[in-house]
């Protein structure tokens, strides 16, 4: 019989809610804290902010007693495991900011009171559990906590994974932290994986997405190759994907976005550096990336032609589709190459209602081109007009759109 615990998770966004229902579903109380108040109040009504995530999950939450939305840290008081999700992005200056995370172990050292297990699943790198978030939380405490990793495996919009079927990693500073940590998981989870440290879980979630991050940085690259071969990369990325052993298909596109995948491997990077060491295939990986948005506006004056002066509508301006998160998205590097090109832009996006202070445009006849980044099954283009539409990979279900990186087309 599962035991049922009081669990606080800190940071009620895509990792924190994430976790709070998955702990709802093994029987345990939550207490979710986040600081917006906003983002509180939306969850005290039983509204959901997550693909993936309904509301009626919350609502049945709220309705049992045992899900308690709060901005106060005080209601921490009392929880025998602390769960840490916030976020962990980069600074302006490319480096990692780990205010967020240093800051919720401040606010945890003022409040906790007895021993309780604290659980990172904020991603960082190796040595932040026992360097970072430790001696924040014990340096005005006697109180020897119990300490465990967990790196979050959230992927947004991802119907086929979620919480219950994607294995979990689980590492401790001691034997009795992981332990404890692999047994609370193991009520929600179906596949927990105990590692011999902390160290091994966090390096462990870099290498992950440092492996996509890299081969994406290769496929962006070779999809240039081909561009310039007049070759359709597409169909070489098919045939490619045959082969039954050895090959794992990845597939160029704008550039990458999202809260991972753009920002693991720089942090991998940053601690290399303090050992004297450099990745090159991760420098690498990033300026090719960082430079897509550059390549595709030059495919699409190659197939336009001169775009100054044009009045240009983007459409879809999340990183990824059937999501509205925008965090480190591509679209962002579009629009303002396409403005600084001389062109009047826009945005259109069904399920992105605001974005950098701006509102999505309404899609009529007026414009004279169309980029359509990210396709939303929600997309709707009636009224669109006649003015052609391009892409950044071919779509099945709109063949009269313009792939930029496919084959170029004869004129």
């Amino acid at each position: 019989m599962i035991r049922q615990m009081r669990v606080a998770v800190i940071g009620q966004g895509y990792v924190g809610l994430t976790i709070s229902v998955g702990a709802l579903s093994g029987g345990h109380e939550v207490v979710g804290v986040d600081l917006s108040s906003s983002l509180v109040t939306a969850l005290k009504s039983g509204k959901s902010h997550i693909e993936g995530i309904c509301d009626g999950e919350l609502a049945a939450g709220l309705k049992s007693g045992k899900y308690l939305p709060t901005t106060e840290y005080k209601d921490v008081v009392g929880c025998e495991i602390v769960v840490i999700a916030v976020p962990t992005p980069l600074d302006g200056r490319g480096a990692p900011d780990l205010s967020l995370l240093q800051s919720a172990a401040d606010s945890l050292s003022s409040v906790l009171n007895s021993r309780v297990l604290i659980i990172n699943e904020s991603t960082s790198h190796p040595g932040t559990l026992r360097e970072v978030i430790r001696p924040r939380i014990e340096g005005k405490s006697s109180i020897g906590h119990l300490y465990a990793i967990s790196p979050e495996r959230v992927d947004p919009g991802n119907a086929k994974f979620g919480t219950r079927n994607t294995p979990r990693v689980v590492g401790g500073l001691s034997d009795e932290a992981r332990d404890k940590a692999v047994e609370f998981y193991r009520t929600f989870c179906d596949n927990v994986v105990p590692v011999s440290s902390a160290e091994v879980a966090e390096a462990a979630k870099l290498l992950e997405n440092t492996f996509r991050f890299i081969n994406i940085g290769l496929v962006n690259e070779f999809a240039q190759i081909m561009s310039a071969m007049n070759i359709p990369v597409d169909e070489v990325l098919k045939a490619a994907g045959t082969k039954p052993y050895g090959f794992m298909p990845f597939h160029p596109n704008v550039g990458i976005g999202g809260h991972c995948i753009p920002v693991d491997p720089l942090y991998l990077q940053a601690k290399a550096s303090e050992f004297g060491l450099e990745s090159r295939y991760i420098s690498l990986s990033e300026q090719i990336n960082h430079e897509m948005p550059l390549f595709v506006i030059k495919r699409l004056k190659e197939e336009f032609g001169e775009i100054a002066g044009k009045k240009i509508l983007v459409v879809g301006v999340s990183y990824k589709a059937d999501i509205a998160d925008t965090r480190e998205t591509p679209a962002e590097r579009v629009v303002e190459i396409l403005a600084e090109e001389g062109a009047e832009v826009s945005w259109h996006d069904p399920i992105v209602g605001s974005w950098n202070g701006t509102q999505s445009s309404v899609i009529d006849g007026s414009y004279d081109l169309g980029l359509v980044l990210v396709a939303h099954s929600s997309l709707d283009l009636k009224g669109w007009g006649g003015a052609p539409l391009f892409t950044v990979n071919a779509h099945p279900s709109y063949p009269d759109w313009v792939p930029l990186l496919s084959a170029r087309s004869k004129k």
